[in-house]
């Protein structure tokens, strides 16, 4: 009997379908997840949340075709979603889709987010409430800025700030109190969980295409995003009392769109940064995916969707996830 299969007796079956931004997951994951009999698991940090549809580019109830999908419109963006909140919700939706004897589908960009699910990364204990550091550094960076506090970081862990974005104030936060609280880098701690073999019969797929089609199609996205009226979702968020310190609006086309509201640049100027920072993270995605030993990856190009899914049904086959 192949390993890999005799593995799958004793494991749970999970399938991963990641992928950059704008690279056509969805409607993939809708053919794989009828394929396999399966639910649809979002690990995605903003599709969480309830009034941000157009902005994360959210599935909607037609486009899932009846297939159950979790972990979307599940909060409101006062609340605070994490990578150990994510953990939390994902196992709950596991434990479901296994009592229901169907595949879980994780499905999503948030690298960090679907390793937490795969590896069963341990973290520290997360607090309730935030903590004195982590408090005073929030108010030395609303006084100097997220650059500043991104200097901090860099000062101590230099491996966790060049895989940080310096605007990601929250993970930039979650590195530094990490390290004041253990004296060790968090990416040192990262590293260490990467090891970690998954409790999962685990197929894991990474869809992407070539990077100049992918920026187009980033492009395209944003301009029919704004056509669909993501200004007017934004400043309906505004009017809510969200805020740019909120993690909801802290991403991609809220915090630039709300900037603009607040009158720091023009509407051209807001949706320029915007694409120019969607490729960013596009890049940082691929990046971060590339690092990921088990992952099979699924080059779009000239492939038809039947071929690309035949390819995934086949890779789920051998690793007897399914017969």
């Amino acid at each position: 009997m192949d390993d890999r299969k005799s593995d799958c007796m004793q494991k749970k079956p999970l399938v991963v379908l990641a992928g950059p931004t704008a690279v056509g997951k969805t409607h993939l994951s809708i053919l794989l997840a009828r394929a396999l009999n399966g639910e649809v698991i979002s690990a995605d940090s903003m599709q969480v949340y309830r009034h941000m549809d157009i902005g994360s580019a959210k599935i909607t109830p037609q486009e899932m075709e009846q297939i159950p999908h979790h972990l979307i419109d599940a909060l409101e963006p006062e609340e605070n979603f994490h990578v150990v909140r994510f953990q939390q919700m994902a196992k709950q939706a596991l434990a479901k889709i296994y009592d229901r004897g169907r595949i879980p589908l994780l499905v999503g960009g948030t690298g960090f987010y679907i390793q937490a699910v795969v590896r069963d990364i341990a973290f520290g204990e997360e607090r309730e409430e935030e903590s004195g550091y982590r408090q005073e550094m929030e108010r030395l960076a609303r006084q100097h800025g997220a650059l500043w506090l991104h200097e901090q970081l860099a000062a101590v862990d230099p491996e966790a700030a060049r895989q940080i974005h310096p605007n990601n104030q929250k993970r930039t936060l979650r590195a530094l109190e990490f390290y004041h609280d253990t004296k060790t880098p968090i990416s040192a701690h990262n590293q260490e969980q990467q090891k970690r073999e998954s409790p999962y019969a685990c197929a894991y797929f990474v869809l992407t295409d070539e990077r100049s089609v992918l920026y187009e199609r980033i492009d395209r996205r944003v301009e029919q995003m704004m056509a669909d009226g993501l200004l007017e979702e934004v400043r309906a968020l505004k009017e809510r009392g969200c805020t740019r310190d909120m993690v909801s609006m802290q991403g991609l086309g809220y915090q630039e769109l709300l900037a603009h509201l607040e009158g720091e640049y023009s509407l051209e100027e807001a949706v320029r940064r915007i694409k120019r920072d969607t490729r960013h993270f596009a890049k940082r995605q691929l990046t971060w995916f590339k690092r990921e030993r088990d992952a099979l990856w699924v080059h779009k190009g000239e492939k038809s969707q039947a071929e690309i899914l035949e390819y995934m049904l086949e890779q789920c086959r051998e690793r007897g996830i399914i017969q």
